[in-house]
């Protein structure tokens, strides 16, 4: 008896240190994907297999985040650059190793096991721009800072633009965009990087983009321009997302998801299921949730005496926030649709993998720094 208690003993004071809140509203966010992944499943009238891998998934991810929140947060200040550089030649061996889905080259296909290098990217730079930072943060934030942290975000971007991944490319350059944000990053640095983006997009429209690239940001800008093809996807989200109303049409009655009008529905139209069968008070309820999370994520943040165990949680919030909004923007036909997930929600093992792991991340910090306050007493 006394030797269960000696081993519980350890276990009850970690889980002590955990936030609670924090993985409450993650699984809240899953059992809404639960719940819209069931739904199209329904309307395939298939044995949920889907629903299954994202169990199974799950389980996988949380196992990880587990060992992760167990392990002190300076792991990754000391193997940051290793994850950076792991993350960039794994970006380079899918060009050719990896397979092809949907026009993009981004995939590692292992037996039954498909893997997105970008996913892996993702943490890397986190840990590499926490890393530069934490080691900066001394000094007033300054040019170099911004050109330096912006060319290691450029480099995965270029190779996930090659791919050619555009979600992946613009979720990499949110992260940056937040973290030099917080890092101290004012008006001159973003208005010099506004000025280089209209530039290079002029550029490109008048000398570089081929008339179907063209047609692709004129679609976007108006879907109704090309409603059987281009502009396909974002109509029939948009009209889902309409016909939900206030209280939903019910899980498993929605027109658009249950008629598949509504493509790939569990995975980057899932806000869309979600905004016609559960209705508004169902998207509000998603948001809040969605809210919590980040709003913990700052509190863990900003209350973390250490530099770099700051800027490794700001990234993590970049990252669900980023994704959110691209994910969101592109149902409500306001961001281009660029196959963004939305994170612990959308059907997807690589995906949720990493939000699970994003997620041990910052319940590392957290539980190393309540272990100091405990020790500080």
């Amino acid at each position: 008896m006394c030797y269960n208690t000696g081993v519980m003993q350890p276990i009850l004071r970690i889980l002590q240190r955990f936030d609670w809140l924090l993985i409450v509203s993650a699984f809240v966010l899953f059992v809404f994907g639960l719940a819209a992944i069931y739904s199209v499943e329904l309307s395939r009238g298939d044995d949920f297999g889907l629903l299954q891998k994202q169990v199974i998934a799950v389980v996988l991810g949380l196992t990880i985040a587990a060992f992760i929140a167990r392990t002190n947060y300076q792991i990754f200040r000391s193997y940051g650059r290793a994850l950076y550089i792991l993350g960039l030649l794994s970006l380079v061996a899918v060009f050719f190793f990896g397979a092809e889905f949907n026009g993009a080259r981004g995939w590692f296909v292992l037996g039954g096991f498909a893997f997105q290098p970008i996913e892996f990217m993702k943490l890397g730079l986190i840990a590499e721009l926490a890393r530069y930072f934490g080691e900066h943060a001394q000094r007033r934030f300054g040019w170099s800072d911004f050109l330096r942290s912006g060319a290691m975000t450029l480099v995965p971007i270029a190779l996930a633009m090659v791919q050619p991944d555009l979600g992946g490319a613009i979720l990499l350059g949110g992260i940056w965009l937040v973290t030099v944000f917080f890092a101290g990053a004012n008006w001159r640095h973003f208005g010099a990087l506004l000025l280089v983006a209209v530039v290079a997009f002029l550029l490109g429209w008048f000398v570089v983009f081929h008339d179907y690239q063209r047609e692709r940001i004129i679609t976007f800008v108006n879907p109704a321009s090309d409603p059987l093809d281009g502009g396909y996807n974002v109509i029939q989200a948009t009209i889902a997302i309409g016909a939900g109303g206030v209280l939903g049409t019910g899980l498993g009655a929605g027109s658009q998801s249950q008629l598949r009008f509504l493509p790939e529905a569990q995975a980057d139209f899932v806000f869309a299921v979600i905004a016609e069968e559960l209705g508004f008070i169902g998207v509000v309820v998603l948001l809040l949730f969605f809210a919590l999370l980040l709003v913990r994520l700052v509190t863990i943040a900003r209350t973390s005496r250490d530099t770099f165990a700051a800027f490794l949680v700001l990234g993590v919030f970049a990252a669900y926030g980023v994704q959110a909004v691209v994910h969101i923007g592109a149902n409500l036909a306001v961001l281009p649709a660029t196959g963004v997930a939305l994170p612990f929600v959308s059907y997807g093992g690589t995906s949720l993998l990493l939000s699970c792991v994003l997620l041990g991340v910052a319940q590392s910090v957290a539980v190393t720094l309540s272990a100091r306050d405990i020790s500080a007493i």
